[in-house]
């Protein structure tokens, strides 16, 4: 570490101690302090280092939230590895690509995911150590074994502008890239979410997100750097979620649809308080958000990121501007960007681009895809957007050529479902879109052309997809039209097949 360098570790020596025997981590009925929290990760760093880790090498992590993840993180950031934090939702084949493509050493899979990863062993060579997680759980070695003596290893290793963490985020055009995030981004979103909603030793975070995915830990990781609590759902749980709210005085969560409205609705069904909630953050409804507020004591937060920019580069109170994503954070310089890549003014939409510590270091091995990303010396987001003379930006979707579909939170390229749609048979043409959904926000609609005389019933080509990628990518409803519409260079103009088939049914 450098001179002028402050990372995660720094920042849980610091929290451990100042706050020595507060809660860090609740889990299961375990609650870790932040002095144990220190222990830990001192003592796995140093078990990393026994087994031959060094700077840059990576570890993958598949699996649900326990503390083993917080853990790994923490000893990461010491020794200058890189987390390849891996989306259990995804299917073996997915799975494969994405450590096949950030090549760990040693690989942390939960036990119910063992026997998965275990049958694509012979085809990744380059895995030396397999463990188990949460710790004595599965086939693989017990994670405590891990556990060495952390008198060994005083100072971290490394840069905090180094890569840290890797997370793939939806395949563009097929294909996932890995968004490599460092630790001086993460600490820098910790910094800004620390100021807005002036988070201190007495929050109290609900981590009900994955730890694979930039909002659960970006907040996780806001809230620990405070001093605060975080508790760790293994996944959403509503009961769950609500003894914690009400039991731990639960002060803040991230969340997508469905989950704040089955919160609310099971809260008013069992008399559940709600009365400790100070802020929620997330992409909702309108009406849910009128709800929250109107129910609670909490206000909701809207916003507008990427795992690209460690987080959030635009965060405000939704009653600040309804409809917004409110106004750019302290330290993310945010433009609107038209075709000929000239900034444009209030009122004039076009490309949402960003500069500044957020941004992310590139995309794994991807270095053309990185340049092109950078061009100009800015990020390019693939989004659209403008914003109003007030300063607040107003997203308006995804490029064409980017078009994005986010079912439950999760992100989905239309041309990664139709690569796996047009694998069928019986199959001629298809278009993926976008449609509302009252329970998700936003479902998958695929319209095909089948080939003369090939009958296909739309729930076959449904699970013929889910049984090739991930099931939560799978189209929730198919319609076959007898053509589709085309530009002139006889491309599918996914413009007008939104209008014409952008219903839900």
């Amino acid at each position: 570490m450098g001179l002028y360098d402050f990372g995660l570790y720094h920042a849980l020596k610091r929290n451990a101690g100042i706050y020595r025997d507060d809660i860090a981590l609740i889990s299961d009925g375990s609650r870790i302090t932040f002095c144990e929290l220190l222990e830990k990760v001192d003592r796995l760093a140093f078990g990393l280092l026994a087994r031959g880790l060094h700077k840059g090498d990576r570890i993958g992590v598949i699996g649900l939230n326990c503390p083993e993840y917080i853990y790994l993180y923490g000893a990461a950031a010491k020794l200058g590895v890189v987390v390849l934090a891996v989306n259990w939702r995804l299917s073996p084949g997915e799975v494969k690509y994405i450590i096949s493509d950030g090549t760990p050493r040693i690989i942390f899979v939960e036990s119910r995911f063992q026997d998965s990863v275990g049958s694509l062993l012979p085809e990744l060579s380059f895995v030396e150590q397999l463990y188990g997680l949460p710790d004595g759980e599965g086939t693989f070695k017990p994670f405590n074994t891990l556990m060495g003596d952390k008198a060994k290893l005083s100072e971290p290793e490394g840069s905090v502008d180094e890569p840290f963490v890797i997370i793939h985020t939806a395949a563009v055009a097929g294909k996932a890239r890995g968004a490599t995030i460092s630790q001086k981004g993460a600490i820098c979103f910790n910094l800004i979410l620390i100021n807005l909603l002036k988070l201190s030793e007495l929050d109290c975070n609900l981590g009900m997100l994955p730890l694979f995915h930039v909002g659960g830990l970006s907040t996780t990781l806001a809230v620990m750097q405070a001093g605060g609590t975080n508790i760790i759902l293994p996944k959403f749980d509503i009961d769950l979620a609500l003894d914690h709210i009400e039991r731990d005085r639960v002060t803040l969560f991230g969340e997508f649809p469905p989950m704040l409205d089955q919160i609310m609705d099971r809260a008013a069904e069992k008399g559940r308080d709600l009365s400790s909630l100070k802020a929620v953050l997330g992409i909702e409804k309108p009406e849910t958000i009128r709800r929250l507020e109107r129910e609670t004591n909490a206000r909701y937060w809207i916003s507008y990121g990427q795992t690209e920019t460690s987080g959030l580069v635009s965060l405000s109170p939704y009653s600040d501007r309804p409809g917004s994503a409110g106004k750019p954070v302290l330290i993310a310089d945010v433009g609107i960007e038209d075709e000929s890549g000239r900034m444009v003014g209030p009122g004039v939409p076009g490309e949402i681009v960003v500069r500044g510590p957020l941004v992310f270091k590139g995309y794994w091995k991807m270095d053309k895809d990185t340049a092109w990303t950078f061009r100009g010396g800015w990020h390019h987001t693939g989004d659209m957007g403008h914003f109003d003379e007030d300063g607040y930006l107003w997203y308006s979707g995804r490029l064409p050529e980017k078009e994005l579909i986010k079912p439950g939170g999760e992100n989905v390229y239309p041309a990664e479902v139709e690569e796996s749609i047009l694998k069928h048979p019986s199959v001629k043409e298809a278009s993926v879109i976008g449609v509302r959904d009252a329970r998700w926000g936003e479902a998958i609609k695929a319209v095909c052309v089948l080939k003369p005389g090939e009958p296909l019933e739309p729930s076959e080509l449904i699970e013929f997809v889910g049984s090739m990628i991930a099931r939560f990518k799978k189209p929730q409803c198919v319609m076959f039209v007898p053509e589709l519409p085309k530009r002139e260079d006889g491309s599918i103009d996914r413009t007008k097949v939104k209008m014409s088939y952008g219903d839900a049914t």
